[in-house]
């Protein structure tokens, strides 16, 4: 056991009345019409953006791959993508020079399958444990024979550590350095208590590989620390990939400093309260604010690091999250949230930096999703998914580099209950009414005008590719 006692080494849509309200609603009061105006579409390229261009004629050798994740992060919780309130400056300026995509999209809605499909490549439902939405117990995990991103790209000369929560599977039979990681900190759970490290069974969940390590600091400033240290290291002349899974903003609702809140879940869990972690009795606006604002500050320091070492050019930044936002989240205009397969659930800000191949400025419009980005830095980086594991995303390598037209596919999502299919700006969905519906989210982001009864040709052919790849998965268990 190792111990810790120093530091570590979204223009109106709907106008701006509504988004006023919504936020003064909140207990934020009245915000500036400009403010409200630039919250109500992300998709509009802001002052400075314009659309996507690939810069054809650079050359490059293999880059680093940071890829950071924030956990339960809606579409619009930062700045550039339009929060009247929430202010994430490190954020926007890693969007001003790179690009940021409108329309990108988690591979589930909830956290652990959508970290299958980023780790795998493929739909949640390929395998057992990416029918756990999400994985609560020991029973089920990434199984370590499975080929990942991780175990690809070690395989092609990268070194591979994975920094903060993995939520994949638990010990002994699952862990980041039995799929592919040399190096693992974090979390093994999909929460925990950022002071005391208690998990969601009351069980102490901080590990240096798969060893327990102790430090009772503010878990965000643990792993930026050990995320900046890694990004300035020589890693004598390997590229490197780095997973960055933040826990924030994720609850319990703690912000740095918070020690007495914190302090009181500790009580709770202690006495038996199974559900204290989930603090549904605290948070707010306000805190939640605070705990995006701190992920901001948090990765702005990471980037701070990366750029002092000297590899800020040669490094693939993206930034994304795991699923769409939940109690406190800002996500105007979409319905929805975590868990739903609307587009508040699934709909996420997703940014791409690459200094040495892309230009900044930039907004794409190209629907995306988690499992898109495992093809795509798997090509960039040179290697091949395993002929017996065939991806079910899309490589971006040829429209950001080549400037290729963007592939023509399906996005399909399922989670028990519910069911979604976007083709273009058209989506089939059926939530728990069991009631199929069919939205253009051209000019209806807010799923709200159901046009199923208009276009039943076209309900029919959406609802018949969702049902068969659905044939193709595996079946929840009953």
């Amino acid at each position: 056991m190792s111990s810790h006692n120093s530091k570590l080494s979204r223009r109106a849509f709907g106008g701006a009345v509504g988004a006023t309200a919504a936020v003064a609603a909140a207990g934020l009061g009245a915000v500036p019409a400009e403010a409200a105006d630039r919250s109500a579409d992300a998709r509009e390229a802001a002052p400075g953006e314009r659309d996507f261009r690939a810069a054809r004629e650079r050359r490059s050798r293999r880059p680093n791959i940071l890829f950071i994740l924030g956990d339960d992060l809606g579409w619009a919780d930062l700045s550039s993508y339009g929060s009247p309130h929430i202010k994430t400056p490190n954020l926007d300026r890693l969007a001003r020079q790179g690009v940021r995509f409108t329309d990108a999209y988690s591979g589930s809605a909830t956290c652990s399958p959508t970290r299958f499909s980023l780790y795998t490549g493929r739909y949640p439902a390929r395998t057992k444990g990416g029918l756990a939405e999400p994985i609560a117990d020991r029973s089920v995990g990434l199984d370590p024979t499975h080929p990942t991103l991780a175990s690809l790209l070690r395989g092609a000369g990268y070194a591979t550590a994975l920094i903060g929560k993995w939520h994949a599977g638990y010990l002994p039979d699952y862990s980041p350095t039995k799929s592919g990681w040399e190096e693992f900190f974090g979390n093994f759970g999909g929460a925990l208590e950022y002071y005391s490290k208690l998990g969601l069974g009351g069980e102490y969940d901080l590990y240096e590989g798969d060893a327990e390590y102790k430090d009772l600091r503010y878990y965000t400033r643990i792993i930026t620390e050990r995320a900046s240290e890694y990004v300035s290291r020589d890693h004598h002349g390997k590229p490197w990939l780095l997973n960055l899974n933040f826990t924030t903003p994720h609850w319990p609702w703690i912000a740095d400093g918070d020690t007495a809140e914190s302090a009181e879940i500790v009580r709770r869990i202690k006495a038996g309260d199974a559900r204290a972690l989930w603090h549904q009795d605290g948070g707010s606006v306000e805190k939640y604010k605070q705990m995006v604002e701190d992920l901001d500050r948090s990765v702005g320091k990471v980037l701070d690091a990366l750029r002092r070492s000297g590899q800020e050019e040669d490094t693939l930044v993206v930034f994304g999250s795991d699923n769409g936002g939940e109690r406190f989240s800002y996500n105007w205009p979409l319905s929805g949230n975590k868990a739903s397969l609307q587009e508040g659930g699934i709909r996420v800000p997703n940014i791409l930096r690459w200094p040495a191949r892309i230009d900044g400025g930039q907004v794409s419009r190209v629907p995306v999703f988690s499992p898109d980005w495992t093809a795509t830095l798997l090509e960039l980086a040179g290697t091949r998914p395993h002929p017996a594991y065939p991806l079910d995303g899309v490589s971006l390598a040829g429209y950001l580099l080549r400037g290729e037209r963007p592939a023509e596919r399906d996005l399909f999502w399922r989670v028990r209950g519910e069911r979604a299919l976007r083709r273009g700006n058209w989506k089939y969905y059926r939530g728990k009414s069991g009631r199929d519906q069919l939205f253009d989210l051209a000019g209806d982001l807010r799923e709200q005008a159901d046009r199923a009864a208009a276009e039943p040709a076209r309900l029919a052919e959406l609802r018949t590719a969702w049902e068969r790849t659905d044939a193709g998965l595996l079946p929840y268990p009953s």
